[in-house]
């Protein structure tokens, strides 16, 4: 069953390798020598190639003797959402945090670990089992880069889980938003800001212009905005000649999804030429949502184990993305499970031994329920 003490281990193993998006090298290294501790088979797909990274994703298989289970996989990601070189972790009643001046990443080696675990636990039980694939990915904080490279269409696979979100453990993301991004270029006119500022036009008056008024934040129950990064200008002396903002807009319903980007579009063009300027929008689809339906065998036999474990199985709607996101619309139904990781992308982020405990006895029993479903009836 699940051992406590190797699962902790792991986890705090996990959590002191640097990692931050495309510079995942060493800890792919480390958990690829494990992996094949463990008796795995293990390869590295091309993802580095493919995405500009120094490392790959990890295709790992536990082969079964169950000919007619489905053969399902198990994935998190290896990056983090920023740099955690010098971490330092406390552990305090049993939760643990960074006392350093960066995040802890539990975000997501708090999905790794226990999905390892689970996977060494089934070894150790001597349980019958169909194949399962541990598919761990890189580059999923910077837009879900190292699952678009995953030719996942070679695997074979049935369907799947993503240990990638946060708590309740026990409950299922079946259903998420669309997310579109926005790249805006305002252009204003340089002139000197002490000398003639009359013959210039100022790119931040511009962009006031065009956010005072902008609906931004809650929109509606499911559907959000936001202009996240700005920057712009070149000297305090010079009226500001460019503004380039990063924005994006996320709904469960595509058709106020399009509204709202139409908004914001719409604004930012109208106060170009009231102020006799231009302005350039890129704008693009990041990724798509899913509903995977609660009849689906995926999340049927995630109900069923997170009742075996004593858990409250409920199914979750979340604005937020995943690598189920780019696997659903690659074909292959997945879900994502909820972890223990709480606080993330803060240096608040904390994780408890507790939770990564359930999150792995729950992984084990999804294994289980999955090799008594049959692919053919």
């Amino acid at each position: 069953m699940i051992r406590e003490d190797r699962l902790v281990k792991l986890f705090l193993d996990l959590i002191h390798i640097n990692a931050p998006a495309l510079e995942e090298r060493e800890v792919v290294a480390w958990t690829k020598a494990y992996l094949e501790s463990m008796g795995l088979e293990v390869h590295e797909d091309r993802a580095s190639e493919k995405i500009g990274g120094n490392a790959n994703n990890i295709i790992a298989w536990l082969r079964g003797s169950i000919a007619d289970a489905p053969k399902i996989f198990l994935s998190a990601h290896f990056d983090t959402v920023e740099p955690t070189k010098g971490l330092v972790v406390e552990e305090r009643d049993g939760v643990f945090y960074s006392a350093s001046d960066t995040i802890l990443g539990a975000d997501d080696k708090g999905g790794m670990a226990p999905a390892i675990e689970a996977i060494h636990a089934l070894i150790e039980s001597g349980e019958p089992h169909g194949d399962i694939c541990l598919l761990f990915t890189c580059a999923e904080e910077i837009g879900l880069k190292g699952a678009e490279a995953v030719e996942i269409e070679d695997l074979g696979l049935d369907f799947g889980y993503i240990l990638d979100t946060g708590p309740p453990v026990g409950s299922f993301v079946n259903r998420t938003a669309t997310h579109d991004n926005l790249e805006i270029l305002i252009h204003g006119k340089p002139a000197h800001a002490g000398k003639d500022p009359e013959k210039g036009i100022n790119a931040m008056q511009v962009a006031a212009s065009a956010i005072q008024g902008m609906c931004l934040g809650r929109i509606g129950p499911e559907t959000t905005a936001n202009l996240g990064i700005i920057e712009g200008g070149t000297a305090v002396n010079v009226v500001c000649p460019f503004v380039k903002i990063r924005a994006e807009a996320r709904s469960t319903s595509v058709e106020e999804l399009d509204t709202q980007v139409g908004h914001m579009i719409q604004k930012f063009e109208q106060a170009a030429t009231e102020w006799g300027t231009t302005v350039e929008i890129n704008h693009f689809r990041h990724y798509n949502s899913y509903e995977v339906p609660e009849d689906a065998p995926v999340v049927q036999i995630a109900l069923k184990a997170s009742k075996a474990c004593g858990m409250d199985p409920v199914l979750r709607t979340t604005l937020g993305g995943s690598d189920a996101n780019v696997y659903n619309a690659m074909g292959l139904p997945c879900i994502v499970m909820a972890t223990g990781m709480d606080k993330i992308h803060t240096h608040d982020e904390c994780i408890s031994r507790a939770s990564l405990v359930d999150t792995a006895r729950l992984t084990y029993q999804v294994l289980l329920e999955s090799a008594k479903f049959r692919t053919k009836p």
